[in-house]
């Protein structure tokens, strides 16, 4: 399976998560939207595709937890009749990341979930502290940091 990332502490975490949870596929990504890490795609547009979407579905989770129960919802689970998807938020010292996991019936939801906060674990363990501030995830240099990182997880130049 091909395992990529932009930051290199990623990658055997998400290895090990993939192989022990038996996913399909795997997507870490940056709250904004901006993928941090995949496992089993080959396109670069259904990685961003797939990075838009999980924002987009953990946007309005967070938001209806927070109208519903005071909190935002922290995990989902969609059970479909062929493959089913896990989305949830795990904390480094880097901040918050999204994964999506998708996964069939070699696996189970009980098998995702222990294998994530495993995943967790370990991502807290292997972040780097941030040396500086960051700057805003929706920078004015955005779209070119995604295409560079797109770039680099499928091993192509980026084009300016």
């Amino acid at each position: 399976m091909i395992i990529a990332s932009v930051e290199p502490w990623i990658e055997a975490p998400l290895r090990r998560y993939v192989d022990d949870a038996r996913a399909r596929i795997a997507l870490l990504l940056h709250p904004s939207g901006q993928v941090v890490a995949q496992a089993g795609f080959t396109r670069a547009v259904d990685v961003m595709t797939a990075c838009a979407l999980a924002a987009a579905v953990h946007a309005t989770a967070g938001e209806l937890g927070r109208q519903l129960d005071g909190r935002p919802f922290r995990a989902l689970h969609h059970a479909g009749v062929e493959q089913q998807f896990h989305l949830a938020v795990t904390e480094t010292a880097r901040g918050a990341y999204i994964c999506l996991t998708v996964f069939d019936q070699e696996s189970s939801l009980g098998l995702v979930q222990m294998y994530f906060e495993e995943l967790c674990r370990e991502l807290a363990a292997a972040a780097p502290p941030l040396a500086s501030l960051r700057a805003p995830a929706l920078g004015l240099d955005f779209e070119r940091d995604l295409n560079a990182n797109l770039a680099a997880m499928f091993g192509r130049e980026e084009r300016g």
